[in-house]
């Protein structure tokens, strides 16, 4: 029987269970032992009531099973969706996340790269735009979408070949003119190059096309008045568009629309990322669609690995294509 008064210890479960102390400890603990030993500690666990102290174990083993993901924020769907899937994938191997949002404030990044480093993590997960970003050298990192060396493994889609997908899809559904419009950072980082993809199959190709780049922190005006320079007696230049992400697409769509021009109609568009409506329906627009959840299996995988020093720099992982009904091939199919 457990004590009348204070919180149960180990040694009344062990009494409870009618098992041996270290069968506990081992139990709480998570390593081996025999499946009805484990059955009977977890049930007597359950009918005390018993709250394992895991800043002890954290203590004693220096693990804490917790790893700390470092992204802009969740208003963005393609980030929730990212941070879904990581947080299944630490839930798989029993791990917890520690979520950090940095709303792309450079010293926040820096803030929070010391704050885990106190609060002794496991790893580190970071999606970050500092580009003075210093990597601490004692916690196992990785990011998307940036390379920082050869010693900091980094995961991305493949985003050149998701440009180079988008402009071929173009020209295969009758495109005869395209545009690639986009937004965002200045940093070298694998999303630049969805723009070299996308130009390269138009130079292969031999099909005409112009680019309309901006800066983060640029106003979405700036691409309306480039599709409005573009527009004559109703028709506009293009008759097809490839934007930098679904986000974006969904406003120039309304730019269109806003022009009246219709879309697939008039000007066809595809997106990047893969955004669906309301996380599971149709896709917001036709979209080079990123592997959100092997995305974030490599990077559990990776910052858990005991070996880091054996993982490629960059794990590059395939994108594919998906109709969402602002190109002529229908709405999406998957």
């Amino acid at each position: 029987m457990a004590r009348e008064t204070g919180s149960p210890t180990m040694a009344d479960v062990a009494r409870e269970a009618g098992v041996a102390l270290g069968t506990v400890s081992r139990v709480v603990n998570g390593q081996q032992v025999g499946e009805e030993f484990r059955k009977k500690v977890e049930e007597a666990i359950g009918r005390l009531g018993y709250q394992y102290n895991s800043s002890g174990r954290a203590l004693r083993t220096d693990r804490t099973n917790t790893i700390a993901l470092i992204i802009p924020n969740t208003i963005n769907p393609y980030f929730a969706l990212l941070v879904h899937h990581i947080n299944l994938e630490l839930e798989k191997r029993d791990k917890k996340v520690l979520l950090c949002f940095s709303e792309y404030d450079r010293n926040r990044e820096l803030e929070y790269i010391q704050m885990v480093r106190q609060n002794r993590v496991d790893g580190i997960i970071a999606l970050t735009y500092n580009p003075n970003l210093i990597i601490p050298e004692d916690i196992p990192f990785v990011t998307i979408d940036r390379f920082f060396s050869v010693s900091v493994p980094c995961v991305a889609a493949d985003n050149f070949g998701g440009g180079y997908l988008a402009a071929r899809k173009l020209a295969e559904l009758g495109c005869r003119r395209v545009a690639f419009l986009r937004i965002g950072s200045a940093l070298t980082h694998e999303p630049s190059k969805r723009k070299e993809g996308f130009i390269s199959a138009c130079v292969e190709l031999g099909l005409p096309f112009e680019v309309m780049a901006l800066e983060d922190g640029a106003p979405f005006s700036a691409f309306e008045d480039f599709l409005t320079a573009h527009l004559h007696q109703g028709v506009l230049d293009f008759d097809g568009l490839f934007v930098g992400t679904d986000m974006l697409a969904w406003r120039i769509i309304q730019v269109l629309k806003k022009h009246g021009l219709r879309v697939p109609e008039d000007v066809q568009v595809i997106g990047f990322d893969g955004i669906r409506m309301f996380g599971e329906l149709d896709y917001v627009v036709s979209t080079i669609v990123q592997p959100v959840q092997e995305i974030a299996e490599a990077c559990v995988s990776t910052v858990l690995s005991r070996h880091l020093s054996n993982v490629p720099s960059l794990i590059c992982l395939p994108v594919h294509y998906a109709p969402g009904g602002t190109t002529r091939d229908g709405n999406s199919a998957d």
